[in-house]
């Protein structure tokens, strides 16, 4: 690219994309165009003279980008971390993705961060509170962002309405879109005990911007076997039994597969992504 020139904003095509990783940057910068889109984590390119944000910069050449962030903790009582949100916006000017992502969660306390992404407590003292900070997020970055659901592992007794009534609400109240990970449903309905159909239907279509799609793995906690959102596996049959139902609820949108821990070969993501494109042609073709 030009010296002094900006890219310009690339859309997320409706079709099946990959999260980039460091492991397969190679692989990519020496395929263009194997998927039709990437994702990549914000806060690993924050620091614009770094190695991964030239690559992240040559890559944009050739795949529309989205931006996924972990960092913002945009459920804390604590104030909005405007130097996150300021590296953030570099970024964007910088990449200028088609799609702008980050979490229905809160990781910080006082300053401190944890290695987490924890839920909230669904009251409507929640709904003001994390609407208040997408909207200042927002309108920071100048642009709506989608915002994903996460798997959960613990509730919390003061809640008084579902999970999905709660992501609805904030998506009303901020104006955000939403990033629905059909994994992180399947996941906390197996170690809540809900209905993932009830989580997926309750989803305003219109809201929907983008799916996620993951593996999970099942762990002993006390003698209890829970799922955990570890991203270190393919896609189970019944994540991918919900996807469709995604599909018929909401419609095709952009769909990314994320693989994050135990990484396979790249080929191995890409077969994935063929699957899911598999199952976006079949819903059009019976569409149409």
């Amino acid at each position: 690219m030009p010296s002094g020139t900006s890219p310009t904003t690339t859309a997320i095509p409706t079709a099946a994309g990959v999260g980039l990783r460091s492991a397969h940057h190679d692989f990519f910068s020496r395929r263009p165009g194997a998927v039709p889109w990437l994702e990549v984590h914000s806060e690993n390119f924050f620091a614009p003279d770094s190695v991964a944000s030239r690559r992240l910069e040559q890559l944009r050449e050739t795949y529309p980008l989205s931006l996924h962030g972990v960092g913002l903790s945009l459920g804390s009582a604590d104030a909005l971390n405007v130097e996150h949100l300021r590296k953030l916006r570099e970024l964007v000017g910088r990449v200028r993705p088609g799609l702008v992502s980050e979490h229905l969660s809160w990781s910080s306390v006082d300053g401190r961060y944890l290695n987490d992404l924890l839920p909230l407590p669904y009251t409507e003292e929640a709904i003001d509170v994390i609407s208040d900070r997408i909207t200042a997020t927002q309108d920071f970055l100048e642009r709506r962002i989608l915002i994903e659901n996460v798997s959960s592992y613990l509730t919390y007794r003061s809640s008084s309405m579902t999970e999905w009534e709660f992501l609805t609400a904030v998506a009303e109240r901020s104006g955000c879109g939403i990033l629905l990970d059909i994994n992180n449903i399947y996941v906390s309905a197996t170690n809540h005990g809900f209905d993932p159909r009830e989580y997926i239907l309750g989803m305003p279509a219109h809201s929907v911007g983008e799916f996620h799609l993951a593996g999970h793995s099942e762990q002993l906690y006390e003698g209890h076997a829970v799922l955990v959102d570890t991203h270190d596996a393919p896609i189970c049959e019944e994540v991918w039994t919900l996807f469709e139902l995604a599909l018929e609820h909401v419609g095709p949108r952009p769909v990314l597969i994320e693989w994050d821990a135990r990484l396979p070969e790249a080929e191995t993501l890409l077969d994935e992504a063929r699957k899911a494109q598999h199952k976006l042609d079949a819903h059009r073709e019976l569409a149409a």
